[in-house]
């Protein structure tokens, strides 16, 4: 699916329609010091197996996690996403 860079909507903090550049939520690294990670790391260690069950196959789509910047106050804001094979912004 194509679509473009910037797009002209709502922004919930100026309360009017400005312009927004579109970009593509990028996955943060995970922090070892959260008490998940630690959890996971104690339990994967020494002899016993995985601790829950290992997915079974990816989806054909996947929904896309698009983040709105504002050009005038700078700010950003997210929609519910929507499902696609593959994304492109261009322009």
């Amino acid at each position: 699916m194509k679509m473009p860079r910037r797009i002209r909507t709502h922004c919930p903090f100026c309360r009017k329609h400005t312009q927004h550049e579109i970009e593509k939520v990028r996955k943060g690294k995970p922090s070892e010091m959260k008490w998940g990670q630690r959890q996971f790391r104690r339990v994967t260690s020494g002899y016993r197996g995985y601790p829950r069950p290992l997915p079974v196959g990816d989806k054909p789509t996947k929904k896309v996690d698009l983040r709105y910047r504002c050009s005038e106050c700078g700010k950003a804001h997210a929609r519910e996403g929507f499902r696609t094979s593959r994304l492109e912004l261009e322009g």
